[in-house]
């Protein structure tokens, strides 16, 4: 059954070029996974360099899930929570905000829909609190905070978000440090100040990606810069807005990256490993002080009208309950540090002229590619995403942001899967840019 012709003739897929989409030899279609592993439908073996969109953390077909959500189909696959509610979501909503130390969990199902939830609660929450003056937003160059047209008008990705620019709200920005240098963050923490300077008053909400910048190629900075950026929004009387959705749930080290900081932000934005990769959840945390700012008389139209019609769902939600016993069961937090230290002595190991650097944090990873004098390669000549297809021919799956090889694998992929994985990328880079490592993009 030819699957892919199938597929040209109907589908559409998200962040992928139609045309090279359909012309590409190396295309698959996933048909199972085991473990860290993915299975094509011509029973192919593929380690998942990853984690199927950054989300699968604990690796597929994980039993402990699976038995929740068989059980959870016994009782209900669904019912609504608006004026609803049912016990899964209120244990689940308990242990986020044990975990977090926030205090309210508002349900949704996509990064994206986290963040345009935050957005909206902490505008209302200001005019509520009588501050009619605080309606902007301030977030890093290069930020990524989803799709949708609220999360879109902070984000910093011109290729992303250029185009829809007249349909969004102008949001300050901030310079953004590329790399975790004392330099680089004290001159973007100078600006920071500079603007809140200015601004202050008028600012609603600082949205920071906590350590790490996934979707700007890995860019990273220091917790201590995290700490003072977010001082900074503090003192001038604005929220702060922790995107979590990508280095939530122990990609970084720590349960989420605010830790490493010592921050405790108004918002937090959990979704893609909140279920372990098994179905579409997300969560925005906030504080008492937020929610109280919604409280009244009904007739004072204080209430948060914003809502989702799977909103808490059952099914997603056992997976999330699920998920999180198997984080306690298993010790994943540990076993996700043994083997970020693999990681990175593997990602360091690394040899090919055109490898420009290597970024690392926890199980995130960024092998960045320019020519050997340090000059980019040509967007037209698609380094990267020649890599990402040759790492296939090598048993791996991994994306590419630009001419930066992403590596973001399930937290439990172990030493010797680590091992595999960075040897594909490394093979797929050497067939692309010669052994030799000369810098010419071969065909």
């Amino acid at each position: 059954m030819n699957w892919l012709a199938r597929d040209y003739a109907t589908l559409w897929h998200p962040f992928t070029a139609a045309d090279e989409w359909e012309r590409q030899a190396e295309n698959l279609a996933i048909e199972r996974g085991e473990g860290v592993w993915l299975i094509d439908t011509e029973g192919n073996h593929y380690l998942d360099g990853t984690a199927s969109l950054w989300c699968n953390v604990l690796g597929h077909r994980h039993p402990r899930i699976d038995a929740s959500i068989r059980a959870q189909l016994d009782r209900i696959a669904h019912s609504t929570m608006l004026g609803l509610t049912h016990p899964g979501a209120i244990q689940h909503a308990e242990r986020l905000c044990a975990l977090t130390g926030l205090d309210r969990v508002f349900y949704s199902d996509s990064g994206s829909t986290a963040v345009e939830v935050a957005l909206k609660m902490a505008f209302q929450a200001k005019q509520q609190q009588g501050e009619a003056r605080r309606t902007r937003f301030v977030s890093l160059t290069e930020a990524y905070h989803g799709d949708t047209v609220g999360s879109v008008s902070l984000g910093g990705i011109e290729l992303f978000h250029g185009l829809y620019r007249p349909l969004l709200f102008e949001a300050l920005r901030l310079p953004a440090p590329e790399r975790a240098d004392g330099n680089e963050e004290d001159a973007c923490l100078d600006a920071a100040r500079r603007c809140f300077a200015a601004h202050g008053t008028e600012i609603a909400a600082l949205i920071v990606e906590p350590l790490v910048q996934g979707a700007a190629g890995m860019r990273m900075h220091r917790p201590e810069f995290l700490r003072e950026l977010v001082g900074i929004a503090r003192a001038a009387g604005a929220f702060v807005i922790a995107d979590e959705v990508a280095t939530g749930f122990g990609r970084t080290g720590t349960m989420f990256a605010c830790e490493a900081a010592g921050v405790k932000p108004d918002f937090m934005c959990l979704a893609k490993a909140i279920t372990g990769g098994y179905l579409p959840l997300a969560a925005t945390l906030a504080t008492e002080e937020v929610y109280d700012a919604f409280r009244g008389p009904y007739a004072d139209y204080r209430t948060f009208f914003h809502g989702h019609t799977y909103t808490g769902n059952p099914l997603a939600i056992a997976a999330a309950n699920a998920t999180l016993d198997a984080y306690e069961a298993e010790n994943v937090l540990a076993v996700a540090n043994t083997n970020a230290v693999v990681l990175g002595t593997a990602l360091r190991g690394l040899t090919h002229s055109c490898i420009r650097e290597v970024r690392h944090l926890g199980m995130m990873g960024g092998v960045v590619l320019r020519r050997p004098g340090g000059a980019a390669f040509a967007a037209s000549e698609r380094v990267g995403h020649r890599v990402s297809l040759a790492a296939r021919r090598h048993g791996a799956i991994v994306r590419n942001l630009g001419d930066t090889v992403m590596v973001m694998p399930p937290l439990v992929m172990e030493a010797a899967e680590l091992g595999l994985l960075v040897g594909a990328i490394e093979a797929a880079i050497h067939d692309v840019l010669g052994a030799g490592g000369a810098g010419t993009a071969v065909g």
